[in-house]
């Protein structure tokens, strides 16, 4: 197996990672999302939101590993795209870095201030604004627009599986913008407009991780050539 093949899988299990943790971690992360209030009144589940706080930062390793991973293959179609892509996955992290201190600060203020219902609202507040401007803004550039194209032009996957994440990033991005202004709930249009995005990245990496990446890519090295690197 080449290096460019096993640098292609290592990309598809990090981007199947981020689903598992990232889904994982949102469960978990509920009891303090639909009631802050109540949760640091309550009981809680302080470890169950260590256990969520944990895979977000799994989390934003895989999101760094997949543009670091594809770098020095990407960078072979479009030096400047490829750089675009580590820079969206960095700046996404810090969205979901930022969630992290968030919600465990609700966890603080159950176990030091069970009274502060309002700052645990405002706490939670926040962690869903991070969601909305990391997840809900970058993506659909990074993972979207700019992952998609870079995958398309170098046909490094199908063709039409990489129209999934040229028309999936600008559907995400009409659905968040909706969520911002107020013009429909998140779980109802916006929800499905998350759908070809959705399918856009479980598609890659699945295929990245159990097929590698198109042989037929003339982007891909061998042993017998090399392949010239654009701006």
């Amino acid at each position: 197996m080449s290096t460019d093949q096993r640098a292609a899988r290592v990309f598809g299990v990090l981007f199947l990672i981020t689903f598992i943790t990232s889904i994982a971690a949102l469960a978990l992360f509920q009891s303090v999302l639909d009631d802050p209030a109540g949760y640091i009144a309550g009981a809680g589940k302080d470890n169950q939101i260590y256990l969520g706080a944990f895979l977000e930062f799994l989390l934003i390793l895989a999101n760094v590993g997949t543009a670091v991973v594809l770098y020095p293959i990407a960078k072979r179609q479009s030096r400047t795209l490829a750089i675009g892509y580590v820079a969206a996955r960095i700046v996404e992290c810090v969205f979901l870095a930022a969630g992290i201190i968030f919600v465990l600060g609700v966890v603080s203020l159950r176990q030091d201030s069970p009274g502060a219902a309002d700052l645990a609202v405002s706490l939670a507040a926040l962690k869903d604004w991070t969601f909305l401007f990391g997840p809900g803004f970058v993506v659909p550039f990074g993972n979207g627009l700019i992952l998609g194209y870079l995958m398309y032009t170098s046909g490094l996957v199908p063709r039409r599986m990489a129209w999934l994440g040229l028309i999936g990033g600008p559907l995400l991005l009409i659905g968040q913008i909706g969520v911002l202004f107020d013009v429909w709930d998140p779980t109802g249009p916006a929800g499905l407009l998350v759908a070809p995005e959705f399918l856009w990245e479980l598609s890659l990496g699945i295929y990245a991780a159990f097929w590698g990446f198109r042989a037929s890519s003339p982007i891909l090295r061998d042993d017998r050539r090399t392949v010239p690197e654009t701006t």
